[in-house]
């Protein structure tokens, strides 16, 4: 079991920046990989950035250039830096810590934090 609490969301400016925390409890070392997904209101959860054990990293093609995934191993945090902040931003952000196991995968939540950009 993996337990996740995410952190740093709120009200920004457009053009400004936050910095998301998630911060990670429990099996930490079975976990593959961490990611970042953004849920706005009546769309469906979309996919923004990961992370693997081996640092290769992933973005979603709306926020390359801008946002940055990255993790403290020492701290257990995983981390998503937004620059350059865009209404369409706006969303409930869910961390996610994904484990691979006798051939499935497990997907393991956070709450999730509110962005909102005003324009």
């Amino acid at each position: 079991q993996v337990q996740l609490v995410e952190s740093g969301g709120g009200l920004v400016q457009a053009g400004g920046s936050l910095r998301l925390s998630c911060a990670a409890s429990g099996t930490i070392s079975s976990i593959n990989a961490m990611g970042w997904y953004r849920q706005a209101p009546g769309k469906q959860r979309e996919f923004v950035a990961t992370i693997t054990i081996g640092d290769s990293v992933n973005y979603a093609d709306s926020v390359k250039g801008r946002f940055t995934i990255s993790r403290d191993n020492a701290k257990n945090t995983l981390y998503l830096q937004m620059n350059s902040l865009k209404p369409e931003d706006t969303a409930v952000y869910h961390c996610d810590a994904r484990i691979n196991r006798g051939g499935r995968t497990y997907d393991y939540w956070g709450q999730g934090t509110q962005v909102t950009v005003s324009s």
